[in-house]
């Protein structure tokens, strides 16, 4: 998508502003015992209590077999993305780590993010493979303006997994985002500097840094939905939806 003028832009800024303060709620629910259906369950009721519609339920992505069947993507330890939360219910336990992917349409707008939560007490790694994925998604922020190239974002995203010691996830990545759930350009989470499209003032993105303990390699569950690394490590996942303005990223999605 690409803001046309104002009263898109206020629309954006709202569904990007509810969007986070749901995933907020979400991530303070997070706890062992708690069963990842209950977290999809209180996702979209929040979601329609604002009156606004899941974006992901019923989302049918180009070559998936079914639609999306629930409100918000799960994805525990060594899932990747898109983990379904409601078909076989898993009871959080401590030590886990866990990806809550949302995504909702406000007044015809789509906004899209993601956090990685550490359940109860976490391993030293865990803690670290989050904290540097974080830290890559707002090193790609600053890299996104008006004028770069999606090698920009993509190069600083790899810069700081890297450096952290953990394999960036070069099978996923970013989009832009707004009128669909997915839209062109697709954004990777590595590559060179001055490499890719070209941003231009208006688009909105949502960039989503993902990172694996292990080699990085992926696999489709029979689910038709859910990645995990084929080794069996742990992956983090973090994403805003931003809007490129003047001045650089706005992000739209941050509580």
């Amino acid at each position: 998508m690409k803001i046309a003028n104002e009263s898109e832009r206020e629309r954006l800024i709202e569904a990007g502003r509810r969007l986070g303060a749901i995933l907020e709620t979400l991530r303070a629910k997070v706890a062992p015992g708690v069963l990842t259906d209950a977290l999809d369950d209180l996702a979209e009721r929040l979601i329609r209590e604002g009156g606004d519609e899941p974006a992901f339920l019923g989302y049918a992505p180009e070559g998936a077999r079914r639609p999306y069947p629930a409100t918000l993507c799960v994805s525990v330890n060594d899932e990747i993305v898109h983990g379904i939360p409601n078909e076989a219910p898993k009871a959080l336990k401590e030590g886990d780590i866990v990806g809550l992917d949302l995504g909702l349409r406000h007044a015809g707008i789509i906004a899209d993010a993601a956090i990685t939560v550490g359940v109860g007490k976490v391993a030293d790694e865990s803690l670290r493979l989050m904290r540097a994925t974080e830290e890559a998604l707002a090193a790609g922020i600053e890299a996104a303006k008006p004028g770069s190239h999606t090698g920009d974002i993509g190069a600083a995203i790899e810069k700081v997994i890297e450096r952290a010691g953990f394999t960036v996830v070069r099978d996923l990545g970013g989009h832009a985002v707004g009128d669909r759930v997915h839209e062109e350009p697709f954004i990777a989470n590595f590559g060179k500097p001055g490499h890719g499209p070209e941003l231009e003032e208006g688009m909105v993105l949502a960039l989503e840094p993902i990172a694996a303990v292990g080699k990085g390699a992926i696999i489709l569950r029979p689910d038709g939905y859910t990645y995990a690394t084929r080794d069996g490590s742990r992956s983090a996942h973090f994403e805003h939806t931003i809007l490129l303005e003047k001045g650089g990223a706005t992000v739209v999605t941050r509580a």
